[in-house]
């Protein structure tokens, strides 16, 4: 078994303005699908993320502060799971509850360095 990151890119949810019924609901599709995970015994971690961004970008290390509401997209969270290849983690990825808002998971492998 491989360790992979599923990375949720999409929208700020303050951004959409959703109703707090809305807003419930979509929380419970998060829920239901990360315990879909823990009972399949393939959830290893995740959490969300905060939408304040600050980059440090190229040799001068230029500082930038931002919000979701200044970008298009924001990474959101993501999920650290196991399984045998992208294959098995884009099944996983099937029930993503965002697509319906535009989001995207972007599926990587974590590298694992030999000692």
């Amino acid at each position: 078994m491989k360790d992979f990151m599923m990375i949720f890119i999409g929208a700020d949810y303050a951004a959409l303005d959703l109703s707090p019924e809305e807003l419930q609901n979509r929380m419970g599709k998060w829920f239901a699908w990360g315990e879909k995970m823990e009972k399949a015994g393939i959830l290893r971690g995740g959490n969300a993320l905060e939408p304040q961004v600050r980059r440090i970008v190229g040799e001068n290390r230029t500082v930038t502060d931002m919000t979701s509401a200044e970008l298009k997209e924001i990474v959101g969270g993501y999920y650290l799971i196991q399984a045998t290849n992208f294959d098995e983690v884009e099944k996983v990825a099937q029930d993503f509850p965002d697509y319906d808002l535009g989001g995207t998971v972007e599926i990587r492998e974590v590298m694992v360095f030999d000692n």
